[in-house]
């Protein structure tokens, strides 16, 4: 992908100190090991193992379906905040 003079990716990491960095990638790590982000993992690699129609999708464990990654990963339009801390059921 070519860029022009003065644009860049929206996809460029985070500018963060090297202490910083190293104390995000923890949390980061630490967040994706608790057992609620373990359990939506294992499920949703056992819906795509059993229905192939979900292949290039996300499982939405709120709704019960299957959504593209972007609608999924974006709480339909309303970004991430308000979905914060809630629980869904892992079926």
């Amino acid at each position: 992908m070519e860029y022009h003079l003065g644009l860049q990716s929206p996809l460029l990491k985070q500018k963060l100190s090297p202490k910083a960095a190293k104390a995000k990638a923890e949390r980061d790590l630490a967040y994706a090991k608790t057992d609620e982000r373990t359990a939506k993992k294992a499920h949703a690699q056992r819906m795509h193992r059993k229905d192939h129609n979900g292949d290039g999708k996300d499982w939405d464990h709120e709704d019960g379906r299957w959504e593209s990654v972007k609608q999924n990963r974006g709480n339909e339009g309303e970004g991430t905040k308000k979905e914060s801390g809630k629980h869904y059921k892992i079926k």
